[in-house]
């Protein structure tokens, strides 16, 4: 065992994501336009907690944050008009972040803009290498004991007819576009 070599490897990794993970958001909030990448996480959290279970804490949680920067985001988008705070029928102490009809539209044309930000920040890699990747950052979300609370789950937001034909539209348009990106 080269004890060198692993101290250098995981610094090196350590360093990369860290610069990786600002590079991404940057370019994120570029894309996004409306929403900062991290606002737009924020949302997705919401949206995919049950709904008497968006709480600040459930928020960190599935963001992998403190209590107080999920309240700075949620403070963020409330002020944008993008959600509301309301008293928890689960527990008087709490709140839950519920996303407003403004936020629903904006959160959808972020949404398809987010789409064309993961074709191109992914489109060097096969399905193969996503897996792995998924699989290999997983690993190290659990380095403290913790797994992570992922976005797996469906989306607690409707979807009128438009906004279906939309997501189909997107949906399209992401598969011609990643098949190109396969072929190179």
């Amino acid at each position: 065992m080269d004890i060198y070599k692993d101290l250098f490897l995981m610094q090196q990794t350590y360093a990369t994501l860290f610069s990786l993970s600002n590079k991404i958001q940057v370019k994120g909030d570029k894309y996004l336009e409306i929403l900062t990448s991290r606002q737009y996480m924020a949302m997705l959290a919401i949206a995919h907690l049950p709904e008497d279970e968006t709480t600040l804490n459930n928020i960190a949680r599935k963001l992998g944050t403190t209590k107080q920067s999920a309240k700075q985001l949620i403070s963020i988008i409330e002020k944008k008009g993008y959600v509301q705070i309301v008293a928890s029928q689960k527990d008087k102490r709490a709140v839950n972040i519920k996303i407003t009809k403004t936020g629903e539209q904006a959160l959808l044309v972020v949404s398809e803009k987010g789409v064309y930000l993961l074709e191109e920040l992914f489109q060097k890699f096969s399905t193969e290498e996503l897996e792995t990747m998924w699989y290999l950052l997983k690993k190290l979300y659990r380095f403290d004991g913790e797994e992570q609370d992922g976005f797996e789950e469906d989306v607690n937001l409707p979807l009128d007819e438009d906004h279906t034909q939309l997501q189909s539209s997107v949906l399209k348009e992401f598969e011609l576009r990643r098949m190109n990106a396969i072929k190179k």
